[in-house]
């Protein structure tokens, strides 16, 4: 658990807290194999760029998209994150804006 403690200070691994708690949450699809994927590093100097805190990320990663219509079966960026589109990810972070 240190070791993920001190990734998620290094910036490499999206967590957030629900509020009034004290214990950080690392949600499941940003994993493959027991280890981070390539694209979480990309996705949170995306975040960082667009002036996102850990919250709002979290929010931009698992909000549905759309209608919920896409043909690949994607509902949210997390889906996308897990079927390795990578790229379209790390751009529609990086056009979010904090609100």
């Amino acid at each position: 658990m240190a070791r993920i403690d001190a990734m998620r200070r290094a910036g490499e691994l999206v967590a957030v807290r629900p509020e009034g708690s004290t214990v950080w949450l690392y949600p499941a699809w940003q994993f493959a194999g027991g280890e981070p994927r390539a694209v979480v590093r990309r996705i949170l100097a995306a975040a960082r760029e667009a002036k996102l805190d850990e919250r709002r990320l979290y929010d931009v990663l698992t909000l549905p998209l759309g209608l919920g219509l896409r043909g690949d079966g994607a509902k949210r960026l997390a889906d996308l994150i897990v079927a390795g589109a990578d790229d379209q990810v790390v751009a529609a972070v990086r056009s979010s804006s904090p609100r």
